[in-house]
C-alpha cells in the first residue's frame, strides 16, 4: 500500500484515539513513527510493532530471517530494546511443511540473535506465503528516538547501503548476479541492534529506519515531523554492488514509482542527478538501515565507536533550517 492510500485508510480512525484521552500513549496513530509507544512510568515505556510481508528472496530460511530482522528494526529505530515476539504467518495449504518450518526457523534464529523470545503466534491459510513478527520492547521515554527529533546542524548518518529493492526485483526478473544477491541478503538479515545502541549512547533523538517508503520517503517524514530540512549528498550515499547497474536498466519494484509520485513534490534535486539515480533514492528497502540525526559534537565519537564495533556508518548529509529535502551531487 502506498503512502497516499495508507493515509486515506487511516484517516477515519485517527480521531477515535485522541492522545488527549490517552496521556500514556506517547506515539500512536497520528505519528509517522516506526512503532507505538506506551508509557509505564517515568523510566519505562513499551514499544510495540508488527510487520510482515510476502517473500523477497527464494530461500525460505533467508526469507524468515529477513522478515524477523525487518520487524525488530522498528523497535531499534525508536531506541528500544526488544524482548518478546509473536509469529504472524500465512501459508498456502500446499506449501511443503519443510519450507514453512525453514521460514519459521529463520525468524526464530534471528530473534535469538537479538535476545528476543518468540512466545507464540498465529497462522492462517492464504494463497501466498506471508511472514513477520509482532515485537514488544522497552524504551526509556526520556531517551526515545523519533522522526520528530532532528535539529538543524545535526549530521545525517546511514547504517546500511541502498539497493535492496532493485536487486530483489532483478531476482524476480531472472537478471540478478548471484554475488549481488548474496550481498543484499547479508545486509537485509543484519540487525540494527548495534546502530541503535550507538545512537542512544551518543544522544541521538532523531531517526527512522529505511524501509518501504525509501530513503527519500522516510526522510520526508522525518523532515516534516521535525519541522526542518534535510540535505543529502548523492556521492556520499552507499549502494550495494549491483544497484546502480540495475537502476540503469530501470529494474525497480512498483513501489519505487509510488514513492516518487507521493514524495517527489517535497524533494528538490540538483540538475546533475540522473533519472536512474533519482529512482534509486525512491527504491523501497526491506530491512534497511537506520537514518539518524546525530548532534554534530557527537559525530566523531560515534563513528569511532562504530568502527570499533564493526558497524559501518556513512555520513550522508545534514539537517538544515527550512523544510523538505534537497539532493545534491
Amino acid at each position: 500500500m502506498n503512502a497516499e492510500t495508507l493515509a486515506q485508510v487511516l484517516r477515519p480512525i485517527e480521531g477515535m484515539f485522541d492522545p488527549v484521552n490517552y496521556p500514556n500513549l506517547l506515539i500512536g496513530l497520528g505519528d509517522p513513527d516506526d512503532a507505538a509507544i506506551w508509557r509505564l512510568d517515568d523510566q519505562r515505556a513499551l514499544v510495540v510493532t508488527t510487520d510482515f510481508f510476502t517473500p523477497v528472496v527464494d530461500d525460505a530460511y533467508d526469507y524468515g530471517a529477513i522478515a524477523a530482522a525487518n520487524a525488530l528494526s522498528d523497535v531499534y529505530a525508536m531506541g528500544g530494546q526488544p524482548f518478546l515476539a509473536l509469529n504472524v504467518a500465512a501459508f498456502p495449504p500446499d506449501l511443503p511443511a519443510k519450507v514453512a518450518s525453514e521460514i519459521l526457523r529463520g525468524g526464530a534464529e534471528t530473534a535469538l540473535q537479538a535476545g528476543v523470545v518468540i512466545a507464540g503466534g498465529h497462522t492462517i491459510q492464504d494463497k501466498e506465503p506471508k511472514y513477520g513478527l509482532v515485537v514488544v520492547g522497552f524504551v526509556n521515554p526520556q531517551h526515545m528516538i523519533t522522526k520528530g527529533g532532528a535539529r538543524p546542524g545535526d549530521v545525517l548518518v546511514l547504517s546500511k547501503p541502498l539497493g535492496f529493492g532493485t536487486t530483489t526485483t532483478a531476482l524476480k526478473r531472472d537478471k540478478v548476479d548471484k554475488k549481488d544477491l548474496a550481498e543484499v541478503v547479508g545486509w537485509m538479515k543484519r540487525l540494527n541492534k548495534t546502530t541503535s545502541e550507538l545512537a542512544l549512547a551518543f544522544g541521538v533523538r532523531g531517526g527512522t529506519d529505511i524501509t518501504g517508503f525509501s530513503l527519500l520517503g522516510h526522510g520526508c517524514e522525518m523532515a516534516s515531523a521535525s519541522e526542518v530540512g534535510l540535505q543529502l549528498y548523492f556521492h556520499r550515499i552507499p549502494f550495494t554492488s549491483g544497484a546502480q547497474s540495475y537502476a540503469e536498466e530501470f529494474i525497480f519494484p512498483g513501489g519505487a514509482s509510488d514513492n516518487r509520485l507521493y514524495f517527489e513534490p517535497q524533494v528538490q534535486f540538483d540538475p546533475a542527478i540522473s533519472e536512474a539515480s533519482m529512482m534509486l533514492l525512491f527504491d523501497p528497502q526491506t530491512s534497511g538501515g537506520l537514518l539518524l540525526s546525530v548532534p554534530p559534537e557527537q559525530v566523531e565519537g560515534m563513528l569511532a565507536s562504530a568502527a570499533h564495533a564493526g558497524q559501518p556508518l556513512w555520513q550522508v548529509g545534514e539537517v538544515t533550517a527550512g523544510q523538505g529535502l534537497q539532493v545534491l551531487p
